[in-house]
């Protein structure tokens, strides 16, 4: 008996500013697609892989200064060069749905558009690092800065370096996201995250149905 081949695999990320509520609504979506028969990989950036871990608390931890631009840039480069090879890759060779907390447009929208590096620099390391490798879905989750910033503020943890930064540079980094997503709308969809969790997940399935259907939620 022959043995068909593994279904394509099929990588989303989630986007958006502190606070957006993406880690309650990429759990809803991995129910979803685990009910629907697929197999699911949760990761996040930075991190996802044991090398990439390592790197995460020097990013997130530690005063809003604590890194230049460039510096910030090229570490989560090289973490994120790492989460693909380690995690991302090997899971999408196999068929698994892959749903990641943040990836690449992160990097452009906080160290390039809203940060001091600018995007042609970003670019330059994309396409060393990830060119051929973009998620198949981003889901941006967009919502007013102050209500981002308050709900990120009563998060527990040591994980607040970027939230610290100030309510100017997260209008900066909410701008940015939307211009990728106005670049990009084959990738890229924006969902209004100010509603109540359960109208948010109801566009997100219905968003990913759509432009997914292999995934037949």
């Amino acid at each position: 008996m022959s043995v068909g081949k593994p279904l394509r695999g099929i990588f989303i990320s989630f986007e958006g500013g502190d606070g957006s509520g993406k880690t309650t609504q990429i759990q809803r979506l991995a129910d979803a697609v685990r009910t629907a028969g697929r197999e699911v990989v949760l990761t996040r950036e930075p991190g996802g892989s044991e090398g990439a871990e390592a790197i995460r608390g020097l990013l997130l931890e530690g005063d809003a200064d604590r890194w230049s631009p460039i510096t910030e840039a090229l570490m989560m480069y090289a973490a994120r060069a790492d989460h693909l090879e380690r995690t991302i890759t090997p899971a999408l060779e196999r068929g698994a749905v892959v749903i990641s907390d943040r990836f690449a447009d992160s990097t452009m929208a906080y160290q390039g558009l809203a940060g001091a590096l600018g995007e042609a620099r970003v670019n330059s390391l994309h396409d060393l690092v990830v060119k051929g490798n973009e998620p198949d879905l981003t889901i941006i989750l967009d919502l007013p800065i102050e209500v981002g910033l308050n709900r990120a503020g009563a998060r527990s943890g040591k994980e607040q370096r970027f939230e610290s930064k100030g309510t100017d540079f997260q209008k900066r980094v909410r701008g940015a996201f939307l211009e990728i997503a106005k670049r990009n709308p084959k990738r890229c969809v924006v969902v209004d995250a100010s509603g109540d969790m359960d109208s948010v997940t109801q566009r997100i399935l219905a968003e990913t149905k759509n432009r997914l259907p292999v995934i037949d939620i």
